[in-house]
């Protein structure tokens, strides 16, 4: 089972708490999503998760069947989405897939070969990502993070620039590769991106008065 625990765990920005006293105890056995209107943290909140924003206050730690991970080592355990996340335009879609699955490698029956197919976009396998729509980018990044043989999986805002087929891939995708994985979602939409989460965080519930 993967865990991450948090004790009183803040993140503030100058003088402003963006939350603060956060204690969780989040599992691979549950699927989370984190709620809240715009501007009111969540985004901060999954990079803080993550790591890539570090605390102010309190600690976060991360375990593996009960024995914790070093933190130069969590990187390997995660992967991410959102759709501020950079591409590398001048390569393809395979060349993308090649380069970020030699960094974090994909579950074993999925291949270069297939991976294109698997995201509903095999027509473009040799097409540079820079000529790719906005909704196809999002499907790219999120074949990606859904695809990685991680153990955590983090997606802020996913069905953002999907259309309708992109939202039921999306959703069709998350519960073929959900299983033994903790997968946190930042939304702030009205249920189509996080369907099958089970826990609720209303991260305002954290901000001090």
């Amino acid at each position: 089972m993967f865990e991450i625990k948090l004790h009183q765990v803040g993140k503030r920005f100058n003088r402003d708490w963006i939350f603060r006293n956060w204690d969780a105890q989040l599992s691979s056995t549950s699927a989370y999503v984190i709620l809240g209107g715009n501007g009111s943290g969540k985004s901060t909140a999954l990079r803080t998760l993550l790591g890539y924003a570090p605390v102010t206050q309190g600690a976060i730690t991360y375990h593996l069947d009960g024995k914790e991970i070093a933190r130069t080592d969590i990187y390997r355990y995660f992967s991410f989405c959102s759709p501020y996340l950079e591409l590398y335009e001048e390569l393809t879609l395979t060349e993308m897939a090649r380069f970020h699955f030699s960094l974090k490698p994909a579950f074993a029956e999925m291949t270069l070969d297939t991976f294109p197919a698997r995201i509903q976009l095999e027509k473009s396998a040799d097409k540079q990502v820079k000529y790719f729509s906005s909704g196809m980018k999002q499907r790219l990044r999120l074949g990606l993070a859904l695809f990685s043989n991680t153990r955590g999986v983090f997606l802020d805002e996913p069905i953002s620039n999907l259309d309708r087929a992109g939202i039921e891939w999306y959703q069709s995708t998350v519960a073929e590769v959900r299983k033994d994985r903790l997968i946190i979602v930042a939304s702030n939409n009205q249920g189509e991106e996080y369907q099958f989460c089970d826990q609720k965080i209303h991260i305002e519930e954290f901000k001090p008065l």
